[in-house]
């Protein structure tokens, strides 16, 4: 899953928790740190490419390097 990639890829060395929660009909919910950060159910659309790691960055990740910079 590319959200999950994007995460940690970026942001791993802050990230506590990340849980991806797969339901039916390709629906998915992305946690982290216990805090719903996209829910497919909420929206009834799958998240653009990036767009979990935008709603991330604007959301736990302001002023903070991306991993290995």
């Amino acid at each position: 899953m590319s959200a999950a990639k994007d995460l940690l890829q970026n942001y791993q060395h802050i990230i506590e928790d990340l849980t991806l929660v797969t339901g039916a009909s390709g629906i998915f919910d992305v946690e982290v740190d216990g805090e719903m950060l996209y829910s497919k159910y909420a929206t009834d659309c799958h998240a653009d490419p990036g767009e979990v790691l935008k709603l991330f960055t604007e959301q736990y990740a302001q002023g903070v390097l991306v991993y290995g910079s």
